[in-house]
């Protein structure tokens, strides 16, 4: 009976499958920061200051050309099983590993691309772990190129490195944290992309074409009473947690979807904030058939909420907006994928004199096109090309370099990117 038993719980499990993605790419990036001076400069109350010695220094480009992954589909390497407990009830896991297949450095170290065990049913499915944000869903699955390479649309771009600021007391200040970096954190930080220690809900397949998701993220930081006993090394105690969720409609060529996230991003006890980063974006997809359309709507809010509310107000909260048009076109075993994003960043500042002239909101659009070409079901060539442009000091690249000498007078313009590469999934 013993045997028998075990026999029944071993032929209970429905399977065990292992599963990844190699990509490889001939990548090239190249940012241009310019010298936009012309001996003219205004002090704080807007009236100018004449340098006639001024010599503008034209323009630095930084460049760079390397062996890369993930310019499609990110290198992957992964587990997942399912075991069918009777009912309607199934018992699953999810370990997902990144790996960087370009120089072997990365390989199944750590599983923080996803790490989750879940329990489903007829009720829905609630999964414990690490998984995508619901927020960051709308920007992969309704982006062209779904967030890989120099393709990777600017509103998923901008926001990734948003949640990162931390504010000063006078709002003036763009600092580097609130610039791009060139891959998105997939730990700490804004929780943008993923979120670990989470717990989270998916309705059930079968609500007519509507499903949706909600995710709470713990911070898993020491609580102390009084407050007052809190050490000054764990000053940030509420840093990390995540709320959000994400519903939608998908039925034939259609999907929407609506996400809305909060992410507390900085915790200061001792100085009394808690600054958080809101994330509302609407998406959508339709298929014609000859050709599908993407778009996508975004506003995200970088605030901060004070105990005591400063004399002078405190910083001002910062926004970004951006949007997102995208398509690809089917051409016999190819699909040809293009998309125009464009962010602007609003640090709601306030003139301290009628004379006072407020710099002008930061702005940045990305063009990029690019076409894949289906080998087989499992392995594609591709090469995309990609181009931003920035404005009124803005910042975002489409990866590789930084802008140089930005600390020395110089304003980044633009940032120019490729990708050549194959992609095999198994």
């Amino acid at each position: 009976m013993a045997a028998l038993a075990v026999a029944g719980v071993a032929s209970a499990q429905s399977s065990v499958t292992l599963f990844g993605v190699v990509d490889a790419s001939i990548s090239g990036y190249s940012s241009t920061s310019r010298d936009l001076g012309n001996g003219v400069a205004y002090d704080r109350l807007g009236f100018p200051i004449y340098n006639p010695f001024y010599l503008n220094r034209g323009s630095i480009k930084a460049s760079r050309r390397e062996l890369a992954h993930s310019g499609y589909n990110s290198s992957r390497l992964g587990f997942r099983g399912t075991e069918d407990l009777g009912g309607g009830l199934a018992a699953s896991f999810w370990l997902e590993a990144p790996i960087s297949n370009d120089d072997g450095q990365t390989g199944v170290s750590t599983f923080t691309r996803r790490s989750t065990v879940s329990l489903s049913g007829g009720f829905g499915e609630v999964r414990l772990g690490r998984d995508y944000t619901p927020t960051f869903w709308n920007d992969t699955v309704f982006d062209p190129f779904g967030t890989n390479g120099v393709g990777t649309n600017l509103v998923s771009t901008a926001n990734g490195s948003f949640g990162g600021f931390t504010g000063y007391a006078d709002g003036k200040k763009l600092p580097d944290a609130l610039k791009n970096v060139p891959q998105l954190p997939d730990a700490g930080g804004s929780n943008y992309v993923r979120a670990g220690n989470s717990i989270g809900y998916f309705l059930p397949p079968n609500l007519g074409g509507f499903y949706g998701q909600v995710m709470y993220g713990f911070h898993e930081k020491t609580k102390y009473s009084p407050g007052t006993a809190t050490p000054l090394a764990e000053n940030a105690s509420r840093t990390g947690r995540y709320v959000g969720g994400r519903f939608g409609y998908a039925n034939g060529p259609l999907d929407v979807a609506l996400a809305y996230g909060s992410s507390t991003v900085g915790d200061q006890f001792y100085v009394g904030t808690t600054t958080k980063v809101n994330t509302l974006n609407l998406g959508a997809s339709y298929d014609f058939g000859p050709v599908k359309l993407f778009g996508e709507l975004s506003r995200a809010k970088n605030k901060v909420d004070y105990e005591v509310e400063p004399y002078l107000g405190g910083r001002p909260d910062i926004d970004l907006t951006g949007y997102l048009l995208g398509v690809t076109v089917p051409v016999g075993a190819g699909l040809i994928r293009a998309s125009y994003s464009s962010v602007k960043y609003d640090e709601n500042l306030v003139a301290r004199s009628p004379w006072e002239v407020l710099p002008a909101d930061k702005k940045a659009n990305k063009l990029a096109i690019g076409y894949v070409h289906n080998l087989s079901k499992r392995t594609a060539l591709y090469a995309t090309v990609a181009r931003v442009s920035n404005k009124n000091g803005a910042s975002l690249t489409v990866g590789g370099p930084g802008f140089q000498g930005t600390g020395n007078g110089f304003t980044p313009k633009t940032s120019t990117g490729y990708d050549f590469g194959i992609r095999h999934a198994f």
